[in-house]
């Protein structure tokens, strides 16, 4: 198990929250997914896999949620 943390911008409250996990637990791996939320502000999310996952597909998980990764 890997568990790697992103940067999130524009999550602001429970719904984004909710919209992001959902985006990124359909990625092949995913086991969990908690967000500690900064509204207004960049919010940390902590994905839990199987294995490393690839940065372009979490990136576009963010995507279709509405929200943007923070430039690392």
């Amino acid at each position: 198990m890997a568990t790697t943390t992103y940067s999130v911008n524009g999550m602001t409250c429970g719904h984004c929250t909710s919209a992001v996990t959902e985006e990124l637990s359909k990625l092949d791996g995913v086991t969990e997914v908690t967000i500690d939320l900064n509204a207004g502000g960049t919010s940390a999310v902590h994905v839990t896999s199987e294995s490393a996952l690839d940065d372009t597909a979490v990136r576009a998980a963010v995507d279709e949620a509405g929200y943007e990764l923070a430039a690392s």
